[in-house]
This record gives structure tokens, C-alpha cells and sequence, in this order.
């Protein structure tokens, strides 16, 4: 038998001498794991690029208050909607980074507005339902890192 055709010995299974079946039964061979750990390897390597450009885009994102649906309204202190000039209300047609929601969520302030404007936006962020302008970068916001 030439060496080409040699087969490496730890790629066999062990013989019980009892049953003549295979002792490793099922376990697969040190080269086998050898092949799995290199394609987990590259899986690994392509997949995390992806997580930190979503995490910088989530961070990126932008959350319209109100959206352009509702441009012509106001923000109460509770976050709804109300027909500008309503008492109390704040005026919309601004628009926040996710980043500077997120710190707002923590307790900062928005910029460019006061504690109690800062808490109004803020309301009308966390009753944003699916199909509204910003949802998405809110949702994502919102998932664990």
C-alpha cells in the first residue's frame, strides 16, 4: 500500500472486543471537528461586522415628533396628540437622533429642550406603535444589546 493511500489511524474508530461495534459510536472523528471548527470559524467572523454596523446605525437612526402624518399638531405633556396651541403642549415638527433618545430614556434631556418639552417628546416616543415614522429605530433601541 502506498502512503497516499494510508488512512491516519486516529480517524478510525476503536473496536470493543466484546461486539466488534464501533466504541466511539456517534462521536465524530478529531478531523471532523477540526472541519466544523473552521467553518464555525469564518460563520463567526462575517456575522460580527454586521452586529457593530447595526449597532452603529441604531445610533444613527432618527425619530420624527410627531411624524409627517401629524406635522400639524402639538405634543401633550402625556405624549399625545393635540391640535396646536392646546394648553400646555409643546410644538412638533422636530426630529431626535437615536442616540440622543436613548440617553433620553436614561434620564437625560433632549437637546434643544427643556425637562418638561424633554418628557413630553419622550412619551410620544414610547407610545410610537408599528407603521409610524420612527418605530423601527425605536423598537431597535429597545433591544438588548
Amino acid at each position: 500500500m502506498s502512503d497516499g493511500n494510508r488512512q491516519d489511524p486516529h480517524d478510525q474508530p476503536e473496536q470493543t472486543s466484546d461486539t466488534g461495534a464501533s466504541a466511539d459510536a456517534g462521536v465524530a472523528s478529531r478531523r471532523q471537528l477540526l472541519r466544523f471548527g473552521a467553518v464555525t470559524g469564518a460563520v463567526v467572523l462575517t456575522v460580527r461586522p454586521g452586529i457593530a454596523q447595526a449597532a452603529t446605525s441604531v445610533l444613527a437612526c432618527e425619530i420624527p415628533v410627531p411624524d409627517a402624518a401629524r406635522s400639524s399638531q402639538a405634543v401633550a405633556p402625556d405624549g399625545t396628540m393635540v391640535p396646536k396651541g392646546t394648553a400646555g403642549s409643546f410644538p412638533g415638527g422636530r426630529t431626535f437622533k437615536g442616540e440622543d433618545v436613548r440617553s433620553g430614556l436614561r434620564g437625560a434631556t433632549l437637546p434643544g429642550t427643556s425637562y418638561d418639552e424633554s418628557q413630553a417628546y419622550l412619551n410620544y416616543v414610547r407610545k410610537l406603535q408599528s407603521g409610524r415614522s420612527g418605530f423601527t429605530c425605536y423598537a431597535s433601541l429597545m433591544m438588548p444589546k
